[in-house]
């Protein structure tokens, strides 16, 4: 009986520490990220590149997702023009005007949601719903993208 209420005691005390020990998804996210880390692309949380009336109707958990970027080397000639493009359905719709999208979308997998490019860096607009191969891919498909732009 007294090895009983020692181990009650112990589980007892112990138990507020299970609460600190990371969920699945987190563990998942934190692999992810440091992939991202390792492949030189930065983390963000930013909102959706959707103007702010579409923006408006979206509840913050859902226009608030995760930007995978690189950096790009300040421009040399005139400054880059800040743009993005979002998932429509299948097709890919610019947020200012009629601007086509990049060559970087047709490559893209269906859980990427914008992509956007600015004079400091271009990247992709997700939920992170993929794996480290994923990242890897994605972070190949930038390196592309912005050997494009700075070769621009």
């Amino acid at each position: 009986m007294g090895y009983a209420i020692i181990a009650l005691v112990l589980l007892l005390a112990l138990a507020p520490l299970w609460h600190f020990m990371p969920t699945k998804r987190q563990k998942h996210q934190a692999r992810l990220r440091e992939c991202a880390a390792l492949a030189g692309m930065f983390v963000e949380f930013r909102d959706l590149p959707l103007g702010a009336e579409r923006l408006a109707r979206l509840s913050a958990s859902e226009r608030q997702v995760l930007y995978y970027g690189l950096r790009l080397p300040v421009s040399r000639k005139s400054p880059r023009e800040r743009r993005a493009w979002y998932r429509d359905q299948q097709e890919w719709r610019s947020v200012s005007g009629r601007v086509s999208a990049p060559g970087i979308t047709q490559n893209l997998p269906v859980s990427i949601q914008a992509v956007a490019v600015s004079e400091e860096s271009c990247g992709i607009f997700w939920q992170e719903q993929g794996d480290e191969d994923l990242v890897r891919e994605i972070a190949a498909l930038l390196e592309s993208w912005r050997d494009d732009l700075v070769s621009l």
